[in-house]
């Protein structure tokens, strides 16, 4: 399955990419959105991923935003594993009241951890409370990527892809390995993470390979 990542569209264009796509992740720190929109398309039918960023809000309203997409219906939740633990305790809590699943996500944009690290890493988020960790690390050399991947073997519901352009292949990769998505931005304009390609390039590729995701 393709995760179609949202970000700098206004509501009307928001619905209309629901809509069209199966499941969808709304960064709502890069989209100018009110709160009664914010419930809206989160009652869509399409699984939604809701996602808030640090930086654009403050931590009440970030709470706030992803208590209300929760209760709304999103689908799963994702929050950093270096939230502070008594948002992160609040939400996951929130979550699994909810029936909506929490993807706990590790994002490192210099450099990919060596594979212990990385299996670390994992454990930490699953001890923290994540039905599904998501790893996203800069790729930086070719071992990089075989960790990456490598990953699928030994862990399970997992998303592990690498960023930049010598990341794609584990982009493409990931959802024939075992994860249950894997990400694609809506246009060529919007993308939400370095390396990340269009839904309907993503298409196409599984297209050549003899898959229809």
């Amino acid at each position: 399955m393709i995760c179609i990542c949202i970000a700098h569209k206004n509501y009307d264009q928001c619905r209309r990419i629901l809509k069209r796509e199966e499941c969808a992740e709304l960064r709502l720190d890069l989209l100018d959105l009110t709160k009664g929109q914010v419930k809206r398309l989160f009652m869509m039918p399409a699984k939604t991923i809701a996602t808030c960023r640090e930086g654009k809000f403050s931590d009440n309203d970030r709470m706030a935003l992803l208590e209300m997409a929760v209760l709304s219906g999103a689908s799963y939740l994702d929050i950093e594993l270096e939230m502070p633990d008594r948002m992160k305790e609040s939400l996951i809590k929130l979550a699994k009241e909810n029936a909506c699943k929490v993807i706990i996500s590790y994002h490192d944009f210099d450099l990919t951890p060596s594979l212990p690290e990385l299996r670390s890493i994992i454990k930490k988020c699953r001890e923290a409370g994540a039905d599904i960790v998501k790893i996203a690390c800069q790729i930086v050399k070719a071992s990089d990527v075989a960790n990456l991947l490598s990953l699928y073997t030994v862990e399970k519901n997992i998303i592990s892809f690498g960023m930049g352009l010598d990341g794609l292949i584990t982009r493409i990769a990931a959802p024939l390995m075992g994860a249950e998505f894997t990400y694609a931005s809506a246009d060529k304009d919007n993308k939400t993470g370095p390396g990340q390609v269009t839904g309907k390039e993503l298409r196409s590729f599984y297209r050549i390979l003899g898959y229809e995701k």
